[in-house]
């Protein structure tokens, strides 16, 4: 029989998916003797047995499906449907019965105060963190209201806010479990946040705590500014101080005014400081990562609630910048420096969950403080600014995953700040200025030496400008995975055919072969790979002479292009061909391979290979022949394409993320529902690696995806990608992400 009840001393680390990231932690530090107050946890498992025995899951399933998650009011309405049926059904009494005695146990002869956390299956994970997307309940007494606050738990699981998030992390609705740990309240007099490395600066020698009075729920969901101080690894020196003034603190009975008297004190004496600056040391060297820890201080005694990895360090050092002199400029607001950066942007001022599809692109958020409900809001903003909150804070923690500035503890930033009116944001300095005065600072940019690092996945660029492949040529790049036809053709101007008709086909040749011979000889012996021309209808319109030779399509995007256009009219495409027998041929550089763009079904690309074989361009040891991966007919029928002849594959993923979803990104009334991470385009690029590798083709990704999104960077490594092409500005990012995600695989595979 499957436990539904494990205490703390039965779980581990390794018990996510029992226990939920939040359990497993707490069993791991409570064995480990870390002063974790005890509990037990009524694990997953008990979880899925309820959505499956009371059909739960098929209300998710019909809730869920097809819901555009950035219309505000139907994942609330969704959200609100779930919670509610998990709320009228019945727990089952074996449950009820377990959870009873486990709680009766954990009291002794008298009921207890203890805390119900949520514990979510894939939470507090080293690459992704969950925290605050489900619900806690402090002070629950009697066996009773600990069933009932099990269950609000479980509907936690569907707040928007954790639907939302999971979506954008990729996480299964139906395969995300949730555990319940029950553990001995706390009261404490002084509780906080401690991080085993500077959220801030990324120090990784030092440890920044916060504190203050009474109960840390306030602490966490920023409606206190707490107390910050800087505590040395080495040596556990205080480095810095800085104290807040407290008006009131949460207890067991509510909100309680502090007397003026201890309002400006110092809220956690130097030596528990020190102490609890010991305690998180001990608990990172445990784990061996940097830590999120909250703890409480009840009776001159420390006690640790939770900890989970730190998700948010940055990959690079953030670019330094002087701070802007208060005498030139307009200061309007200071508080806590919370995510570097400077930015400019309107303000939008937002009062609640419910304002936030009032935040467009560019926007600075501005709220008396932020929870997960925000997210959506605070991906579209360029900056956040709040009145409370500290910088471990909801809106400080979020701002430094996204990457955006973020000021926080400014008390009246609502009451002072205008809507509409233009501020600068400095996240460095926690400083907010009238207008744009974001030039006054003077960045200066760090970025992280990739030159040793070393990746069995090749990093490819994306280029089109002859003009740059000598420079770009001496990064620490394996080629170019993506050289486009259509800029160097777009430099000559005019359209082929008109060459064509005018008897000048080996002056097209000559200037297409001399773009190309720019990136062979930059780049030689690294492979360069050159995408044949796909110019739509319109595009080729454009160019001299084009509205001669082309047509009107009502959608050129699904028209008249790529392997088609060279069957249909494969003159043009022989004049392409005859420029890549120049490099390769007359002047020797062999790296210059070829790729085809838009190949609708396997007779196109059977045609296509007649032409570049009677052109003289046969595959084998030195000539590559690539097929692009961009339709879903691409995607179904891969294996098919791979025994027709190809040596490898790229996967175009804008295009083949507009094909799957029917989405025009360019589109701006349905730009929004295009997601390179949405589940089916995920499932494609999948689906796509892992049958090269088992076909033993290579395969490539070309699109903007891996530029954006790091995490799915990690994703096509684990699938076994052997090549990524990027944008020259992200070579060295996309580089580290490589590299840290193969170093991930080989630390599993030990």
């Amino acid at each position: 029989m499957v436990a539904h009840v494990l205490w703390f001393s039965e779980i581990g680390k390794n018990d996510i998916k029992t226990a939920g990231g939040k359990g497993a932690n707490l069993g791991e530090m409570y064995t480990a003797g870390i002063p974790v107050p005890n509990g037990f946890v009524v694990t997953s498992d008990a979880y899925f047995d309820f959505i499956e025995v009371t059909s739960i899951k098929n209300k998710i399933l019909t809730e869920l499906s097809g819901l555009d998650l950035n219309d505000s009011k139907k994942l609330l309405e969704a959200s609100n449907k779930i919670k509610t049926a998990i709320l009228s059904a019945s727990l089952a009494e074996s449950l009820r019965e377990e959870i009873k005695n486990a709680y009766h146990k954990l009291c002794g002869e008298m009921d207890k105060l203890v805390a119900v956390r949520s514990s979510a299956t894939a939470e507090d994970l080293p690459d992704a963190s969950f925290a605050g997307q489900q619900e806690t309940y402090l002070n629950v007494i009697g066996y009773e209201d600990v069933v009932h606050s099990v269950q609000k738990c479980y509907a936690s699981l569907f707040e928007s806010r954790a639907i939302f998030y999971r979506t954008d992390k990729g996480f299964s609705h139906l395969k995300v479990g949730i555990a319940v740990p029950v553990q001995l309240m706390v009261q404490s007099e002084v509780s906080g946040i401690m991080f085993t490395v500077n959220p801030l600066t990324n120090e990784g020698s030092e440890i920044s705590i916060e504190a203050g009075f009474g109960l840390g729920q306030p602490i966490v969901s920023g409606e206190v500014i707490p107390d910050q101080y800087v505590v040395e690894k080495e040596g556990f020196k205080i480095k810095a101080k800085e104290l807040s003034k407290q008006t009131w603190q949460l207890t067991k009975e509510g909100k309680v005014q502090i007397s003026k008297a201890y309002r400006e004190t110092q809220k956690l004496t130097d030596d528990k400081v020190v102490e609890l600056a010991v305690i998180g040391k001990k608990i990172e060297d445990h784990y061996g990562y940097p830590c999120d820890i909250e703890w409480g201080l009840e009776n001159s005694k420390l006690y640790i609630v939770q900890s989970r990895p730190v998700t948010t360090l940055k990959m690079k050092v953030e670019g330094e910048h002087e701070k802007i002199s208060v005498a030139d400029e307009k200061l309007l607001l200071s508080g806590l420096a919370a995510s570097p950066g400077v930015v400019f942007g309107k303000v939008r001022i937002i009062k609640g969950p419910k304002e936030i599809g009032r935040v467009k692109e560019g926007d600075v958020l501005v709220a008396t403080m932020t929870n997960p409900d925000y997210v959506p809001a605070m991906r579209r903003a360029v900056a956040i600014v709040t009145d409370e909150g500290g910088r471990t804070s909801h809106a400080a923690i979020v701002s430094r995953e996204l990457g955006i500035p973020a000021v926080v503890g400014t008390v009246n930033a609502t009451k002072i700040l205008k809507d509409g009116e233009v501020i600068t944001v400095d996240g460095g300095f926690g400083k907010v200025f009238e207008g744009d005065v974001s030039k006054s600072h003077k960045v200066k940019e760090e970025k992280v030496d990739t030159s040793n690092m070393k990746t069995a996945t090749k990093l490819y660029v994306n280029l089109a400008e002859p003009d740059i492949a000598g420079e770009i040529s001496k990064r620490n790049v394996d080629g170019v995975g993506l050289l486009r036809a259509e800029f160097m053709i777009a430099q000559i101007g005019e359209h082929p055919r008109l060459f064509i008709k005018e008897g000048r086909q080996k002056e097209f040749i000559r200037r297409l072969s001399e773009g190309l011979l720019s990136f062979a000889k930059a780049f030689n012996p690294r492979p360069v790979i050159y995408r044949a021309t796909d110019f739509r209808t319109n595009e080729y319109k454009n160019l001299k002479g084009g509205e001669e030779f082309e047509g009107f399509e009502p959608n050129p995007m699904l028209g008249f292009r790529g392997a088609y256009r060279y069957i249909s009219d494969n003159e043009v495409f022989n004049l392409e061909l005859e420029a890549m027998k120049e490099v390769r041929n007359k002047q020797g550089f062999k790296n210059l391979h070829l790729m085809i763009p838009f190949v609708r079904t396997v007779p196109e690309l059977r045609e296509v290979k007649k032409f570049v074989s009677a052109s003289g361009l046969r595959r084998g040891g030195n000539f590559k022949f690539w097929m692009m991966c961009e339709i879903p007919s691409n995607v179904i029928l891969l294996e098919s394409f791979i025994e027709e002849g190809i040596d490898g594959v790229s996967i175009g993923s804008n295009d083949l993320t507009m094909l799957i979803l029917g989405v025009d990104r360019d589109n701006e009334k349905v730009s929004k529902e295009f997601n390179e991470q949405d589940p089916a385009v995920l499932w494609a690029l999948e689906r796509v690696i892992t049958l090269c590798s088992k076909n033993k083709v290579t395969c490539s990704i070309c699109g903007q995806a891996p530029s954006e999104y790091p995490e799915l960077v990690e994703k096509l490594v684990s699938w076994g990608v052997t090549s990524v092409s990027v944008s020259p500005d992200v070579i060295d990012k996309t580089r580290k992400i490589i590299y840290d995600a193969e170093r991930k695989l080989l630390n599993k595979k030990k």
